[in-house]
């Protein structure tokens, strides 16, 4: 049975552990980690997959931000989504996928989201698409068919993707 829980509830040493697995050691070279930056993923929207107390999967979002001419426009960028090669096609980076998107939707953070992924996948299963990206430039090599959008916010105008300040989310009691 896989469980769903806070990912800054796991050893950061597995989590990196797993990035390694599913996406190389050479992950660090690729364009989306140079837009997040060396800042912190947004622990609210952030989870792991874990079976009999092994991690198995993992997504981590961002905060991130279109700038043109000085002026930022905050977006939320997801990903990476980590799967465990052995259980890759299991249905755990959708479930990750849905958690993190049902997140940022509980916190108000839902309103521009992006990642850099397959559109066919993204668009099909959680309405991701480049109607609105087509003049973003981001710091590296991209195929721009791959940044993908959604929200009622996502800006569809020209701009650089990089990294902005972390997004505080204010803890609130429950009932």
């Amino acid at each position: 049975m896989i469980t769903l829980v806070p990912l800054d509830s796991i050893d950061p040493a597995m989590v990196e552990s797993l990035l390694d697995r599913a996406f190389g050691p050479d992950r660090f070279r690729r364009t989306a980690y140079t837009i997040r930056g060396a800042g912190e993923a947004i622990a609210v929207l952030s989870f792991a997959a874990i079976e009999d107390g092994a991690l198995v999967g993992s997504i981590q979002c961002w905060p991130i931000a279109l700038i043109q001419d000085g002026v930022e426009t905050p977006l939320v960028m997801l990903g990476p989504v980590a799967v465990e090669p052995t259980h890759q096609g299991d249905g755990i980076g959708r479930r990750l996928m849905t958690r993190a998107l049902d997140a940022a939707a509980g916190h108000s953070l839902d309103g521009a989201l992006m990642l850099i992924g397959d559109p066919d996948y993204y668009g099909r299963f959680f309405g991701f698409s480049a109607d609105r990206t087509t003049h973003w430039r981001a710091p590296g090599p991209v195929e721009r068919h791959r940044l993908l959008a959604r929200g009622d916010a996502v800006p569809n105008t020209p701009g650089m993707l990089g990294a902005r300040v972390p997004v505080t989310i204010p803890v609130t009691a429950s009932a």
